[in-house]
This record gives C-alpha cells, sequence and structure tokens, in this order.
C-alpha cells in the first residue's frame, strides 16, 4: 500500500513520530538546529505533509517548491511562521497546537516573574562563582510579589492563566486587550484600563499577545517611558512584540528595573547582545511549554492535524480549514 510521504523539520516526542510513522513515510531532520532552507526545500520537494516549527518559514516559495504538499502542521501554538495566504491560495491546509500548552506556560511566565522580583538566578550565580561571604542586610534585595499589581498586556488563555495565579499571591491584576473581557473582571477580579493606565500603575508587566502587525514593537520606547522605573517586565509570548534595542536603552538606563524573556528578538540572541550580560535581565531558551506532558501532548495534537490533513479532512486544530476539498486537497489520494 502506498503511503504519504512526510517531512519532520526536527525530532519530536514519540507521542507524534508514532502516530505518523503509521499513517506516513516519513522523513525527519535529526540534527539539533533547525534545517537550513535549501535542506528543506529539497527533503520536502516530494513530500505530501510537513510537520514544522517556528523556525520554519513556510511561503510561497517553499509551496511551489513542493507542489504535492497539502498539509503543513505546525507544533506550536503560534503560526506567524506561515502565511496562511499563500497556503489557503494553494488549496494548502495548516494547523496549530492551541490549548495544550496554555496552563505550563502560565506556570513559567510566573516563574520568571517570581524569579526575576527576588533576583533568584542573580543569587544562585552569585553563589556560584564564590561570591558569598556573609549575610548582610542588603544583598540582593528584590521586589515582593505579593499585595503588588500586575498588568497583561493581553488576556487571552495564557494571560487569564496568569491572573489566576497572581490571586493566589493577593495581587492587583490589571489588563489591556483590544477584546474587553467583561466575564473575567467578574470571575477573577480583573480591572480594564487603557494600555498607558496599566503600564503606569503595573510593578510587574507581562505581555501575552500574538505576533501581528499592530503589536510589532508594542512595548517600544514610549511604552517603557509609561512604566514605573521600579516596574519588571515578563515576555513569554513573541519576541519582536518588544523593542529590543529600546528595551537594552531602558534597562540600561533605569527606566524599569528589571526584565524576564523567554522569547528575544533576534531568536536566538547572539551571545554577544547587550541583554545577555545584563544583571537585570534574566533571558532563558523559548522553554515556556517544555514540560514532558506539554511538550508530549502538542507532538501528538501536530500528528493528529496532520493525518486529517492528509485524509482530505478537517484538521482538529485548523487554521484554514475552509480550503477542505479545494486546490490541492481536491486532488485524488493514492493511500
Amino acid at each position: 500500500m502506498v503511503k504519504p510521504k512526510v517531512y519532520v523539520t526536527r525530532i519530536i516526542p514519540e507521542a507524534g513520530l508514532r502516530l505518523i510513522r503509521e499513517f506516513s513515510e516519513i522523513k525527519v531532520w535529526e540534527e539539533p538546529l533547525p534545517p537550513p532552507r535549501e535542506v528543506i526545500l529539497e527533503a520536502a520537494e516530494d513530500a505530501d505533509g510537513i510537520v514544522s516549527l517556528l523556525t520554519d518559514r513556510i511561503d510561497a516559495q517553499l509551496l511551489d517548491a513542493c507542489p504535492s504538499l497539502r498539509v503543513v502542521s505546525n507544533m506550536a501554538v503560534g503560526f506567524d511562521n506561515i502565511n496562511l495566504i499563500d497556503a489557503s491560495e494553494r488549496g494548502v491546509l495548516a494547523g496549530n497546537t492551541p490549548g495544550v500548552l496554555t496552563e505550563t506556560t502560565a506556570d513559567f511566565a510566573f516563574a520568571l516573574l517570581m524569579a526575576a522580583a527576588r533576583r533568584i538566578v542573580e543569587g544562585a550565580d552569585y553563589v556560584r562563582t564564590g561570591q558569598w561571604k556573609t549575610w548582610g542586610p542588603l544583598l540582593l534585595l528584590g521586589s515582593d510579589v505579593h499585595h503588588a499589581t500586575l498588568g497583561l498586556v493581553g488576556l487571552g488563555r495564557i494571560g487569564a492563566e496568569v491572573a489566576k495565579r497572581a490571586s493566589g499571591f493577593d495581587m492587583r491584576v490589571m489588563y489591556y486587550d483590544v477584546v474587553r473581557r467583561t466575564d473575567l473582571e467578574t470571575t477573577l477580579g480583573l480591572e480594564y484600563a487603557p494600555l498607558e493606565i496599566v503600564l503606569a500603575n503595573a510593578d510587574f508587566v507581562s505581555v501575552h499577545t500574538p505576533l501581528v502587525p499592530e503589536t510589532h514593537h508594542l512595548m517600544n520606547r514610549e511604552r517603557f517611558e509609561q512604566m514605573k522605573p521600579s516596574a519588571i517586565l515578563i515576555n513569554t509570548s513573541r519576541g519582536p512584540v518588544v523593542d529590543t534595542d529600546a528595551l537594552v536603552e531602558a534597562l540600561r538606563a533605569g527606566e524599569i528595573r528589571a526584565a524576564a524573556l523567554d522569547v528575544t528578538d533576534p531568536e536566538p540572541l547572539p551571545a554577544d547582545h547587550p541583554l545577555v550580560d545584563m544583571p537585570n535581565c534574566l533571558v532563558v531558551p523559548h522553554i515556556a511549554s517544555a514540560s514532558d506532558a506539554t511538550r508530549s501532548k502538542m507532538a501528538e495534537i501536530a500528528a493528529e492535524n496532520l493525518i486529517a490533513g492528509l485524509k482530505g479532512e478537517p484538521l482538529p486544530c485548523g487554521l484554514n480549514n475552509e480550503v477542505v476539498g479545494k486546490g490541492r486537497n481536491s486532488l485524488p489520494r493514492d493511500w
């Protein structure tokens, strides 16, 4: 029996690979770094499906270089690496893995908040480098989290879960979103305000917006000037939502106290980037969803999306299911 051909751009958890192997002929890029563009174009030229990550650009060039391609399954919630217009025009289905990482990412966002507030990484480095000689009343003083004000920039699923965690610390939670959520204001005790008001009042600003043209560099020089000098920025959304150069200047000038970043622009940051060595900036390598259970479930959903698309069915987590039965998706299947 002929099986569809699938290219997976990185090793993913076995929960997903197992499902894909059972249904298709699979080819996997097994190196730790993302495959170069030319490698993807060659390796996927006869693929019927691709499992992609945020590092893989899915655009007209790739879609035209892979004429058999019917479905692209992104193992991520975000999908700014996929040009949905290009995919839909060709009848190529696309999907993502929403929902499953919501609580895990919210846990991590709050962990970054705590780590930056209480200078935990600085403290560990202080001990590791042999600087700890005695207890001191002024040693590594940080910011209290309890009873502080948390400002959420974006109130999607992850933002709402962060708000729930803040309630355990008796925090006042303010938020800004393009869509006001009066239901969550009631159930979670949130306060809605314009962005500049949220920033002016928040001790911690946690960013939870998708990356779209309107949110590119949403957190810029003007926004940092609106924040308290004692405020801490947390970003677990997308790197380009924050203007990196403006953040460097704000941290150096003391316009804000600190930042904790799971995502950056560029990503990864070069080893000699100013943010890497700043004591008031904590940078981690985009690991907010990196728990065993969550990554396995993401891989499983990505596989289910892929298989549905190869069958010509709507994807369980589809981004453009309206193209089912159109364009390439309407072509006969040999499997």
